[in-house]
């Protein structure tokens, strides 16, 4: 929770610097402290936390499905005499996680966000919000939209969440290996030292944004906007894709990347951290049961 409210402005300076053009608001975006600047100047330093409640609404079920996913896929693709399983398997294991929070956590929480996130131009040309709240936002996509609207750009978030997840888990698994194999006092434990794993899940963390950086771009522009009749989701993403490389080049792809990584890695740092300490502890409680019993 805590990294949630220190961390969310990177998010709405994220989704702001990849909406700067499309938005339609005049000069784009230079980077991150020219759009914190001019969010707070032109809607008070509140505008940098637009979408909170929804995000720390989300947190615990996107967390709680996101590793109970990844332990039952682990499980699924280990080998059942050895219980081992190959980088492969890990890599497979994250995939899998990362589509099933997008689908059943992750898009809804996205969409009403980034609706809430994004600039709104009034008639009198200021900028203020479209939407109030959390509960007025989805009360009025519905009339507007239907229910549909929660699952705008589901297959994008699948992608970004998914290969989220793949990198991050193998990453991580791998350097994990590599420290316990330099450090044998801590490889028959099966735990590392706290500090080591907050270091290994920042470094895990940052993999995933570089790596899907475009599909978290076109996601936003595509879940910013209302599904147009007719128009199926490939090609309102073709559209947005082909719109970004002519108009403003393919560096555009990677707009809003650094307070993305600053959000998102630090977010996975305390993640790993918070995850191995619980699961150490549930483990060893789960032995000493064993024990009494025997």
């Amino acid at each position: 929770m805590s990294e949630v409210l220190v961390c969310h402005p990177l998010d709405t300076i994220k989704v702001r610097m990849q909406l700067s053009r499309r938005a339609g608001l005049g000069k784009s975006y230079l980077g991150i402290t020219s759009t914190a600047i001019d969010i707070i100047r032109k809607e008070s330093p509140l505008g940098l936390y637009r979408g909170l409640g929804t995000v720390l609404g989300g947190i615990i079920p996107k967390m709680a499905i996101r590793f109970t996913s990844y332990e039952y896929y682990k499980r699924l693709l280990s080998d059942q005499t050895t219980m081992e399983i190959s980088r492969k398997g890990i890599f497979l294991a994250g995939l899998a996680a990362g589509i099933t929070e997008a689908v059943t956590v992750v898009n809804p929480i996205e969409v009403i966000k980034i609706r809430l996130q994004a600039p709104h131009k009034t008639p009198t040309g200021q900028i203020a919000p479209k939407y109030r709240s959390t509960l007025l936002t989805i009360t009025t996509l519905i009339r507007e939209e239907g229910v549909g609207f929660l699952y705008r750009g589901v297959t994008l978030t699948a992608l970004r969440q998914g290969t989220n997840q793949a990198a991050n888990f193998t990453v991580y698994t791998e350097l994990k290996t590599i420290l316990q194999r330099l450090q044998p006092q801590y490889a028959q434990k099966g735990e590392l030292p706290s500090y080591q794993t907050t270091v290994i899940g920042l470094l895990s963390g940052a993999m995933g944004p570089f790596a899907n950086a475009p599909i978290d771009t076109i996601k936003t522009r595509l879940q910013q906007t209302p599904a147009l009749p007719g128009q199926s989701s490939l090609s309102a993403m073709t559209e947005i894709a082909s719109d970004i490389i002519k108009k403003e080049g393919f560096r555009s792809f990677y707009k809003g990347i650094t307070p993305r990584v600053m959000r998102v890695a630090p977010g996975q740092a305390v993640t790993f951290t918070v995850y191995e300490f619980l699961k150490n502890k549930i483990e060893n409680a789960d032995i000493m049961r064993l024990r009494q019993t025997i």
